[in-house]
């Protein structure tokens, strides 16, 4: 896919910086550097009045992906989430490489991660997962007729692909089974489009 013929969500655009920002930044240092980098900003948020904030800046973004095969069935991950100590039911993610279109990403992802491929990509609204802590951007998909092949996982990642008729899923989503936001978030936009297709 090329950013040419990549399908967009209309809300992907609106997903920036506004123009009039009621806070004024009085100085920023870098508490943590790297892949995560964690700013603390002093702030005035009005006139006399101050606070610190810590949080990651605007810039990372990240895809999430809902598949979907030519049976109906919805193509989820079991993935062992280290801060949690827990394994969690997910939907197919991952961050957005530098320069990288957001439908590439998300296939790369859907290979990756379920050694899925898909010709029918269905984009859902992106959304701001931490807005109190974190300008990272979240970017939602459904792919359809996913054909499913041999999984890419990188060697840190502990994940089962998992393949339920999609029915299940939104049991699992209703029943507070699938503990992951995001996850939650695209499924829960995707529903439409599925019900729309008659496959809900």
């Amino acid at each position: 896919m090329s950013d040419s013929t990549s399908p967009v969500h209309p809300n992907w655009a609106t997903l920036t910086e506004d123009d009039a920002r009621p806070w004024d930044t009085l100085e920023s240092r870098v508490l943590v550097d790297g892949f995560r980098v964690v700013l603390e900003d002093r702030v005035q948020v009005r006139p006399g009045v101050e606070t610190l904030y810590q949080y990651r800046p605007r810039g990372p973004r990240a895809v999430f992906v809902l598949p979907v095969t030519p049976a109906g069935e919805a193509v989820l991950i079991r993935q062992y989430r280290y801060p949690l100590r827990a394994t969690v039911m997910e939907v197919v993610a991952g961050g957005v490489e530098r320069g990288e279109n957001l439908l590439d990403a998300a296939a790369r992802e859907l290979l990756e991660e379920v050694g899925g491929v898909s010709d029918d990509w269905v984009p859902l609204p992106g959304f701001y997962p931490q807005p109190s802590i974190s300008g990272v951007v979240f970017y939602a998909a459904l792919a359809l007729n996913v054909t499913l092949g041999a999984t890419q996982h990188e060697d840190t990642e502990t994940i089962e692909r998992v393949v339920v008729p999609l029915a299940e899923a939104y049991r699992m989503l209703e029943a507070g089974e699938i503990q992951d936001g995001p996850s939650g978030l695209t499924l829960w936009h995707a529903r439409r489009h599925l019900t729309g297709r008659g496959l809900l």
